[in-house]
């Protein structure tokens, strides 16, 4: 088994807004897959929906671009730059997500820039697509922020 970073030793982000809780395979500059586990816990489940809890699918759509992110960010050419959205594409949601569910996040990177670049999502469920994506990131120097 192969050791990888934690997802906190490459993104910007971090608790509660931090979704990707381990890495699984890492193809720098190429492709990440990174495990999120839902608790149940999470302040969001309570009030979408009281008595049916499920996951925000704009969250899922976060989860999926940090794995990007990570995917972006492990290649040493984007050290210390910070991604950005610059759009969502082709976004569709194709089943629920729920407390005590993990959520496989798998992204593969498109054409990159060192300014920009495309990604392609899919977050399922025991082997079930639950969302898939097109996004698009501008690269950030952290210092212009």
């Amino acid at each position: 088994m192969t050791d990888y970073p934690h997802p906190r030793d490459l993104l910007a982000h971090r608790p509660p807004f931090l979704f990707c809780d381990t890495i699984v395979e890492l193809e720098p500059g190429v492709s990440c897959s990174a495990l999120w586990h839902l608790s149940g816990e999470e302040a969001f489940f309570a009030g979408h929906f009281p008595g049916r809890p499920t996951l925000p699918g704009v969250l899922i759509v976060e989860a999926l671009a940090q794995t990007a992110g990570l995917a972006a960010l492990s290649d040493g050419d984007f050290k210390g730059k910070l991604p950005l959205f610059g759009g969502i594409d082709k976004a569709r949601f194709r089943r629920q997500v729920t407390p005590g569910d993990t959520l496989r996040l798998e992204a593969r990177l498109g054409r990159m820039s060192r300014m920009a670049g495309k990604a392609t999502g899919i977050a399922s469920v025991g082997g079930q697509t639950a969302c898939e994506a097109e996004m698009m990131f501008v690269i950030a120097d952290v210092e212009d922020l």
